[in-house]
Parts: C-alpha cells; structure tokens; sequence
C-alpha cells in the first residue's frame, strides 16, 4: 500500500505541477482511447483552454488497469467532492435561504416598521396639518365671529342712531304737531277772547237805563277804556291775519284785556248798581218819612196781633206751617232762583246748533265734576274742586278733550252756576240717598263753593227747598183748585205716568237730602280764608227748634228727624252743648209722643230708629261722630 500512497502523491505532484495540468475526462475509455492529438485535431479550441502551456503533454493510454483504476478513483474522489460540493453547497444554499429568508424576514420587517413610520409620519403630518387647519379654521372662524361682532355692534350702533334719529323726528313731528295744536287752540280762544270782549264792549254803550243811573264822565270812561281794550286784542288778532299762530305772550295780553275788561264791566254794573241803590233809598227814605207815623201805628197794631195770634196757637197745640220769617226766606230763593232761569233763558233754550252744543259742553263741565266726587283722596277732592271754581270764576276748563268757559256766552255764568247747584241736590237724592257716607265729600266741595260763590249756595238751597220742602221745614198746604198730583209734586213725590212713586222711595231721597244738609252745615272747605261754614250750625239749630215747634207728619218727621240728628247731632252737642241736652229731652219726653199719636203700625220702623237713638243718647249723654266723615289724614292723601 506504501506505493498507492505514493502513487497518490506523485499524481498529487503532477497535478500541482505545471506540466501535469492536463485535462482528465473520465470518459475517455468509453470513447475510445484516442490521443491527444486527435483530440486536439477534434476540438482545438478545447485544447487550448485545456492546456495551460504550449509544450505538448506526452499521451498516456487510459486503457490500462491502472489508469482505469486511477481514473476511477479520480471519479470517486471527484464524486465525493462533488457530493460535498453538493452537500456544502446544499448547506450553503440552505443557509443563504434561511439568510435570504431571514434578510427578507428583517427586511419585512423593516419596511413594515418603515411603513408603519411613514404611516405614523403621515398621520403625524395630517393631524398636524389638520390642527394647523383647526388652528386656521379656529382663527378664522374667530376673525369672522369677531367681524361679525364688530358688524353687530356697528350694525346696533347704527341702529340706535336711527332709532334716536326716528325719535327724534318724531319728538320733533309730535312737538310741531303739539305747536300747531296748541297754536290752534291759542287762535280759536283768541277768537273767543275777541268775541266776548266786543259783546262786553256792547254792555259799556250808553243806554238810557245807565244815563239815568250813571255820571256822563263814568259812562263816558268806561266806553273809552272798553274801546281802547278791543283795540288792544283787534291788533293781537291782526298779528295772526298772516296765517301765524298767535304766541303765548299776545295770548296774555289778550286775556289781560279780557279780565280787565269783565273788571270793568263788574265795576260799571257795580257803580249802577250803587247808584239805583242810593236813588232807591233816598226814594225809600222819603217814603218812610212820609208814612213814618202811618207805619209806626200799624206795626204796633200787627205785633199786637201776632203775638196774640202767637198766644193762642200755644195755648192751643203746635203750629201746621213755618214762621213767617222762613217763609218770606223760603220764597225769596225761589225767586232768586226763578229770575236766574229767566237771566239765562236764551242759552237754555238755543236756536242755532252753536249756541246749542256750546250749551251742552257748559252743563258737561258743571256736573261731571260734582259726578266724580268720591272720598278716595284729598287731593283728588281739591283737584275737582279747583276745576269747578275755575269754570264759576270764568277761566277756561278742559271738559271732554275740549277747552269751555262761561265767558264763551253773556249768559254762561248763571247757566252754570244754577246746573251746578241743581246737580249737588241731585247727588243727595241720588247718591247720598243710596250711599249715606257720601254726604260728607259733596257737602265739603259744595261748602267750599258756597264760600267762594255764595250765589250758588243760595240756589242749592233753592234747589234744596224745591225738591224736599221739610228742609225749610216747610209743609206746603194744599191751596183750593190744585190738582192732587201736583201737590204730591209740591211736597216732593216724583209723578210720572206710571203714577206716585211708594212711599219708600220717597223717604229714601228725601233722607238722602236731609243728610247732605245736615252735613253742609257743619262742614267748611280747609283751603278757604273763613273759619266757619258758610251755611253754619245755627241754621241747623234753627231747623231743629222749628220742626219741634210744628205738628209731626206720620212717617215723615221720625224719619228725617233720625236722619239729621245721626249726621249732624255730634255737631250740634259739641256746638251748643247743655241747651242741645234741653232740646233733645224735649224732643223725647215732649215731642216723641206725638210722633207715636200720628203713626200708624205699618209705618213704626223709622220711629222705633228714632227712639233707640233718642235713648242711648241721653243714656250715655254722647252722640257718636257720624260714619264717613272727612278726618284731618284725609287732606294728605
């Protein structure tokens, strides 16, 4: 075996060796043995690339044992080889799959944590621009909301501006429209003013009534100055002939010329006046010194007789009619009040649609203010008051939306003062009579009237004495060839053609105008300059002595009597004290029977009131201040 080894070596040394690099074909044998150079005839190109040096190998037959043995270990050998090759190279190719798998694992990996960093990037980069366009969006949206805000305000300022601009036209609209208003009305009471100063002027004219009763150098002064105070207001007028509205200072000037005017007429009726007086009472005087001793005699002679007269009537009972004096006083109202129909005759009894609406705008303005009476406030009270006294002093009043005054017509002022003394009345009959507290707010307005104008007292009491007799007290007798429905109306009873009221209702007014009597007796207006009422408690006394002096009617005199002691007894106690005591026990012990004597079983209600008070009065010797009376708080309310 040493020369196998040998062998090995030695084919090792050739094959190292430069010249022992021949090409080995295992198949040569199959082939056939065939040299070198056929081979290198066959293919010269192999050859060539085969043998590395040009020298020529020397041939060697392939053909024998041992070259077919060397070759076939050769064959093994490289067949080992080539199996490690293949094996390594398998290992290898196994290794670089699992490399390559591996790289392709890692490289999917990485492209996927690639991927997903681009996908982070790019969500980064749209939620970064998303914020910036929100950011964008946001300011945007704020520069928006704050151009609209601004837009807003301007838009509210602009607003404003034109809603002050708008008002202020209007104010302006309203105030030219206010100028032309009270433009118009300064022009028409201007025209007014014109009309009634020239029909006063008229009343300045000589005439022959005023040349036998006035000195010609009066008369002639007084239709001078009454010239020179229509010329006064003809050139206040001729100011406005332009189509200008008069101003409030010509308007001044004017109603200075009209009061100065009506001054001027009063002092002319009152110098007339004076002068008929001293002439009628220098005629009286003579008169009376002519029959003086006539007149002596047959007084004396007629108070012998009255007081005889009187004498007997004592002796024998009570007298059936008023005094004489309250009579004379009784008819002298009605009088007054009857020539104060007559003053105003043409204006209640109009002929053209002028004078007949200005009639009923006058008689709208004297009632609806009595009608409005109430004891809600003092202020109130005074506030109709005041309008009431300016409408009676003859300056313009605001009635219905519409500017009245009695100075509109010569007559307006006894119109108004007879329609505002008849309304009072009404209110008794009506309002006090179904409402006794009311009493007490008409009768203060009316005593503050009464104070003022004291010709519209006396024709309240005229109104008064008309429609409830017993206020006199009077009882009418029933004269011969008098119907008896016109007694019942003489006596106070309403007559319709339904016929007589009830009885009820009758006592009901007549109840309803004795207490607003009793309460204008002792009530005064507090804002007047006098301290005691114009018409006082001494004719509450008076009437009271008088209806004890005269025969009781059934149902009538308890009636009243209770009525006018509950309203104004408290008064009367306070005022007269211990003879008001003397009087009311009279009335108990003395009187009260027979009041009972005449009073039927039916009609005992009122005398039962009558006695209870009568009663508890002289128990307690007190009379309790009547319900509804005006306290001090009142008058600040």
């Amino acid at each position: 075996m040493p020369s196998e080894n040998l062998r090995w070596e030695t084919l090792q040394a050739l094959k190292n060796s430069p010249k022992g690099k021949i090409s080995f074909d295992p198949y040569w044998s199959e082939r056939g043995e065939t040299s070198n150079d056929e081979v290198k005839d066959e293919n010269p190109e192999e050859d060539v690339s085969e043998v590395s040096s040009p020298a020529l190998l020397p041939s060697i037959s392939l053909l024998s044992p041992k070259a077919m043995e060397t070759a076939g270990r050769i064959i093994r050998f490289e067949e080992e080889h080539r199996e490690k090759a293949k094996l390594a190279l398998r290992l290898r190719q196994e290794a670089q799959e699992k490399l390559v798998v591996s790289v392709a694992n890692a490289e999917s990996e990485q492209l996927k944590r690639f991927e997903e960093l681009m996908e982070l990037k790019q969500r980064q980069e749209l939620q970064s621009m998303k914020d910036m366009m929100d950011r964008e969006t946001k300011e945007s949206m704020g520069r928006q909301e704050k151009l609209k805000e601004e837009q807003r305000h301007r838009m509210k300022i602009l607003n404003l501006r034109l809603r002050e601009a708008e008002q202020q036209r209007l104010r302006e609209a309203e105030l030219e429209k206010q100028r032309q208003t009270e433009g118009r009305e300064r022009l028409r009471t201007l025209n007014t003013i014109q009309e009634e100063i020239l029909q006063l002027n008229q009343l300045l004219e000589p005439s022959s009534r005023t040349r036998t009763e006035l000195p010609a150098a009066s008369i002639s002064s007084y239709s001078t100055r009454g010239n020179q105070l229509c010329s006064q207001v003809s050139e206040v007028v001729r100011k406005t002939a332009e189509g200008e509205f008069p101003s409030v200072e010509d308007m001044m000037a004017a109603e200075r010329a009209l009061h100065e005017m009506r001054a001027l007429i009063r002092l002319m009726q009152e110098e007339a006046a004076k002068a008929q007086e001293k002439k009628k009472k220098e005629e009286e005087q003579e008169e009376e010194r002519r029959k003086q001793a006539e007149l002596q005699a047959q007084q004396e002679a007629q108070k012998k007789a009255t007081q005889a007269a009187k004498e007997k009537a004592q002796r024998k009972g009570l007298q059936n009619s008023a005094e004489d004096a309250t009579l004379k006083w009784f008819k002298e109202l009605q009088d007054s009040a009857a020539r104060c129909t007559q003053s105003f005759e043409q204006l209640n009894s109009p002929k053209d649609a002028q004078t007949k609406k200005l009639k009923l705008e006058l008689q709208k303005a004297a009632t609806i203010p009595v009608s409005q009476i109430a004891s809600n406030s003092g202020s109130q009270l005074r506030e109709i008051f005041d309008k009431i006294d300016k409408l009676l002093s003859g300056r313009p009043v605001v009635s219905g939306g519409k500017s009245v005054s009695t100075s509109m017509h010569p007559q307006g002022l006894d119109f108004v003062g007879y329609k505002l003394a008849e309304k009072f009345v009404k209110q008794g009959e009506e309002e006090v009579a179904s409402h006794h507290e009311a009493a007490f707010p008409i009768a203060v307005v009316a005593s503050g009237v009464w104070e003022l104008h004291p010709q519209v007292g006396d024709l309240i009491l005229a109104h008064l004495h008309k429609k409830c007799p017993y206020a006199v007290p009077h009882y009418p007798p029933m004269k011969e060839g008098t119907p008896v429905e016109e007694y019942q109306r003489i006596l106070g009873y309403r007559v319709d053609d339904s016929g007589v009221e009830g009885q009820d209702s009758f006592l009901k007014r007549m109840s309803g105008m004795i207490r607003l009597y009793a309460a204008i007796i002792q009530l005064r207006w507090p804002y007047g300059s006098k301290q005691v009422a114009p018409h006082g408690l001494n004719h509450g006394w008076r009437w009271l002595a008088q209806m004890l002096n005269m025969e009781p009617l059934a149902d009538i005199t308890a009636t009243l009597l209770f009525d006018f002691l509950e309203v104004c007894g408290n008064a009367l106690m306070k005022q007269y004290q211990i003879q008001f005591w003397k009087l009311i026990l009279l009335l108990k012990d003395e009187y009260f029977p027979r009041i009972e004597a005449v009073t039927s079983s039916g009609q005992m209600g009122s005398v039962i009131r009558l006695k209870q008070f009568l009663e508890t009065s002289l128990q307690s010797r007190q009379i309790s201040p009547p319900k509804g009376q005006l306290s001090s708080t009142f008058w600040r309310s």
